[in-house]
């Protein structure tokens, strides 16, 4: 990639962002070196990294780098015979407990993770060095008495050496002869040897060896001659401690230097997924998304060099999310150039950068701040020219720099490449820079280059309107606030909005006319249909958002409806399966008498007649069930013969309401009943004949004398009372029984939840004296138990 072309497109700056989620070193360093491929399967297999990066984000004992270090210095140093400090040993051992711990999580994830996965099996576990580091050094990082057997005995000898010295020198602390003479009773050191702080004028007064003396000459450090050899000997034994630890350190450096490949293999395995794992928490960060990378296509006209560009509610990365304006970037199937057209400030440059730095991104294994499905080619070279570069050692002016920077880019790009320039021709006369503008856009095409130019002459709008394979884009301005929106157009030039703000600004409408007037007329009749082609396009965006708001809210209502339809049914149906549930323990409860009473009868000989009311019920209960039976059975009338036809009335049988067929589709018949439009299956309705004949099987409502009672809307399957206080309570249960025994229903459920209690007591003895209540149970085990009192109504 071209370097000059990734510092104007600010490719730099995201890897610094990049750097700042590093966990050691040698990710960050693999951060700063990153650059965009372009080979298209490496830029797949990078996303996919990033991929797999996110999902290990997500668990619950997400992977993590944190506390590692870069093993290759501390593996050079052991390889070239240096002993490691002990603290460099802990910082090694806790590295590699990093590593096993990271090797664990993604062997668990192999399936989800394949290539990070693959990328693990380099992770070293350090084949027993963690082990020996552990049992040599503590965490305080001094080398343990169980290093080796020589380091214990040594120590243990120390302890005993200094404890009979401390007793002798002790001696000189307690013994009032001598205790006066000493400074301050204190034992110190000086070079390494136990010594005694004497008064200067008491010299001589105690045979010893003056080792030092106070800065004022009044303290003299003594040895007394009494401890010297203790003193020797405990000398000899802290040198042979040293050396041993030493000792113990080169050998943990050696088995360091043994393990050296697989230490710096693990190392550079860290940091590569370390690396994944910055990449996805930017990602996370940035709301961001991965992008679909595909071939140049080769189903395209012979003019169009086949790349992809589909960018969707795309986000400059480098901008504040909540104020950055997402585009849409699209490039057509016919498209692989675009001219950009706006006001000054309106956002042309930062949509360049826009385009280019996501391609760069998504070519590095970046996922972009873009919606879900944006597609691009993976491009062999990203040029660019933008801003005001100029070469200040060729003291070149700002037009002759942007020249050299064009001369070069024509000279290197090809149809694998993307070129983005912005103000193309700026910076000279303007009919030359037009021209010229106009003659590179032509090369480029001709070369059938990928590209997008900003400028703001508007004779290459005209070209790119007249042009094969080139569209047009715009940046609006908003008249009114006098502020860029910064909402890009694909396939509409931009306005020239210069006469419109200067009269908005208050320049005298004389003035303005008369400038209208200069203009070429055919400019202006072109501007004036521009205009009134942005106003019909605005106007069109704010009807079908009004159209799609409508249609939101009728799916939302015909939720509700289907909703209340299927609780409906519901409701019918439990109501069936209760009432049959009920109507079979009658009866057996009836047989069960019948058997018991036959019983008795064979063996008290009662009289037959006094099984008759017994009987009777029977028969009744069974006569009943066996007619709702026959009923069941009963065939239906074949619908009458013929197609169904439009206008014919016909019932729809979920809701029970008549419509009108407004049109045949196939298998599907559409029904208006009412306000409401519906897709139905012929066997959900039914015609004519049919509504005559089901109207027929309606049950009677009661009648009392001749006037027929009028049909209560059921109150629902069940009362819930829980939270409300006893008398509130109670005053609903009234009601609602009242309703539910006049809508006919066969029985409820009254939730009163079990608390203290003294609300289901209260609920339960209303039920029990209640003139609706035939009887009432604690609910079922699945009903809620005692929470819950199931009633059965009079008459069912």
């Amino acid at each position: 990639m071209d370097p000059k072309s990734l510092y104007l497109l600010e490719y730099p700056k995201i890897l610094a962002r990049l750097k700042d989620y590093a966990a050691f070193s040698a990710s960050a360093a693999l951060a700063g070196s990153l650059r965009p491929t372009a080979n298209l399967e490496k830029a797949r297999t990078l996303q996919q990294q990033t991929r797999e990066a996110r999902y290990l984000l997500t668990l619950s004992d997400s992977l993590s780098f944190q506390g590692a270090e870069d093993l290759h210095p501390l593996v050079e140093r052991a390889n070239h015979g240096e002993t490691l400090e002990a603290s460099e040993l802990l910082a090694l051992r806790s590295t590699l407990v990093i590593s096993r711990e990271a090797r664990r999580i993604l062997e668990a994830h192999a399936q989800e993770v394949p290539l990070l996965s693959d990328l693990g099996e380099s992770l070293s576990e350090g084949l027993g060095l963690v082990d020996a580091i552990n049992k040599s050094i503590s965490e305080r990082g001094e080398v343990l008495d169980s290093a080796s057997e020589a380091l214990g005995h040594i120590r243990s000898e120390i302890k005993v050496t200094h404890s009979r010295l401390m007793e002798r020198m002790n001696h000189y602390l307690n013994d009032p002869a001598t205790t006066s003479m000493l400074q301050e009773a204190l034992i110190t050191q000086r070079s390494g040897r136990y010594v005694l702080p004497l008064r200067a004028e008491f010299k001589g007064r105690i045979p010893a060896i003056i080792h030092d003396q106070s800065a004022s000459g009044a303290t003299l450090f003594i040895e007394p001659l009494a401890v010297v050899d203790w003193n020797n000997k405990m000398r000899e034994l802290e040198l042979a401690e040293r050396d041993e630890v030493l000792r113990v350190l080169r050998r943990l450096s050696e088995r360091v230097a043994e393990q050296g490949e697989s230490l710096k293999a693990s190392t550079e395995a860290m940091a590569a997924l370390d690396f994944a794992l910055m990449k996805a928490r930017y990602a996370d960060d940035l709301h961001a998304t991965e992008p679909e990378l595909v071939p140049f296509a080769q189903d395209v006209p012979d003019f169009h060099p086949g790349s992809v560009i589909e960018l969707r509610l795309a986000r400059h990365p480098l901008l504040d999310p909540e104020k950055a304006v997402p585009i849409d970037v699209v490039f057509d199937r016919e498209t692989f150039a675009v001219v950009l057209t706006g006001p000054n400030t309106g956002g042309k440059t930062v949509t360049l950068k826009t385009v280019g730095l996501l391609v760069l991104m998504a070519q590095s294994g970046l996922h972009i701040p873009a919606q879900s499905g944006s597609r691009l080619s993976v491009f062999k070279d990203v040029f660019a020219d933008i801003g005001d570069e100029q070469s200040i050692e060729q003291s070149l002016s700002t037009f002759s720099g942007h020249i050299t920077q064009i001369v070069r880019i024509l000279k290197r790009a090809n149809q694998r490449s993307l070129v983005l320039l912005d103000e193309l021709g700026a910076g000279t006369d303007p009919q030359e820079g037009s021209a010229l503008a106009r003659a590179v856009l032509s090369a480029l095409l001709n070369r059938k280059i990928t590209c997008m130019i900003a400028t703001h002459y508007p004779e290459l709008k005209t070209f790119a309107h007249a042009t094969q394979g080139v569209l047009n884009a715009s940046l609006e301005f908003d008249l009114e606030t006098l502020k860029p929106t910064y909402h890009l157009t694909m396939g509409l030039p931009g306005r020239s909005n210069a006469l419109a703000i200067a009269e908005r600004l208050g320049l005298d409408r004389d003035i303005i006319e008369d400038a209208r007037q200069e203009l070429n007329p055919t400019d202006l009749r072109a501007e004036d249909l521009l205009e009134e082609i942005h106003r019909q396009r605005e106007l069109t965006q704010a009807n079908y958002a009004e159209s799609e708001k409508l249609r939101r809210e009728l799916e939302a209502k015909q939720k509700i409806l289907n909703a209340r339809l299927e609780e409906l049914e519901a409701e019918k149906s439990q109501i069936l399966e209760r009432a049959q549930d009920q109507a079979e323990r009658e009866l057996e409860q009836v047989r069960q008498e019948l058997a018991e009473l036959r019983r008795e009868m064979n063996k008290q000989r009662t009289k037959p007649a006094e099984l008759a009311p017994l009987v009777e019920k029977l028969a009744e209960i069974t006569e009943n069930q066996e007619r709702s039976a026959r009923k069941q059975r009963q065939p239906r009338k074949a619908p009458p013969s013929g197609p169904l036809r439009v206008g014919e009335k016909v019932l729809v049988r979920r809701l029970k309401t008549e419509g009108v067929i407004t049109a045949l589709d196939g298998d599907e018949v559409e029904v208006q009943a009412g306000v409401l439009r519906m897709r139905l299956r012929p066997e959900e309705i039914s015609r004519r004949v049919q509504i005559d004949e089901e109207a027929l099987e309606e049950p009677a409502k009661p009648v009392i004398g001749r006037t027929q009672l009028p049909e209560v809307v059921s109150p629902g399957m069940e009362l819930d009372l829980r939270g409300q206080r006893v008398e509130d309570a109670l005053d609903r249960l009234d009601a609602y029984l009242e309703r539910a025994s006049q809508a006919g229903l066969p029985f409820s459920r009254i939730i009163h939840g079990k608390g203290t209690g003294a609300l289901r007591q209260a609920v339960r003895e209303v039920l029990q004296t209640s003139r609706y209540v035939n009887h009432w149970e604690p609910g079922g085990e699945k009903e809620g138990g005692d929470g819950v009192s199931v009633v059965f109504f009079e008459g069912h």
